[in-house]
């Protein structure tokens, strides 16, 4: 399973390509989509958007984990974060990925297994989990790398309870 993984931003989008396969991680890729501060804010998302779309293209993943928003204190800020969240959703959906969503809360506690850990212990363990010799920069690309991490490890676990269910209705049926 090929997971993009995403820090949204409109200066500085993180994105982050692992394979996962019977509890194993490999690193494709990551790196960043970078705008310019002075870039007008409709090339900005452009930019976004077209970036998005040039790793989806190059990589073929099946589905997009991204963090949800929460609203801090700067409300221009979380306006527009939303817009280019919005640029890199619209990518994913027109390229038929699967998109899930996760809070920063659900993705410490994936990857560290403490959902308070602090930012340092996110990245340290990302590092450890892709067994890459440095914790990938900027920051934003480890954090997209961690929100991959916590999409396969939430999706093999909903993959384990199906399995279970699957077992449990074949053994209550006879089958």
């Amino acid at each position: 399973m090929i997971i993009l993984g995403i820090d949204p931003g409109y200066a500085i989008v993180g994105y982050g390509v692992i394979d996962y396969k019977n509890n194993h991680f490999d690193v494709l890729d990551f790196g960043a989509v970078t705008t310019e501060a002075k870039t007008p804010f409709n090339e900005r998302i452009e930019k976004i958007y077209d970036g998005t779309v040039e790793v989806i293209k190059r990589w073929s993943p099946t589905s997009l984990a991204i963090e949800k928003l929460f609203y801090n204190n700067n409300a221009k800020t979380v306006i527009d974060v939303s817009q280019a969240r919005g640029a890199i959703i619209l990518a994913a959906q027109k390229s038929g990925l699967k998109i899930f969503e996760y809070t920063p809360l659900q993705v410490k506690q994936s990857v560290v297994g403490y959902g308070r850990a602090e930012k340092k212990q996110v990245q340290e363990m990302t590092r450890l989990l892709l067994n890459l010799k440095e914790i990938p920069k900027p920051d934003d690309t480890a954090d997209a790398l961690a929100m991959a991490i916590c999409h396969a490890h939430s999706h093999a676990s909903l993959m384990g309870d199906a399995g279970i269910a699957k077992k449990t209705f074949k053994i209550r049926n006879g089958i």
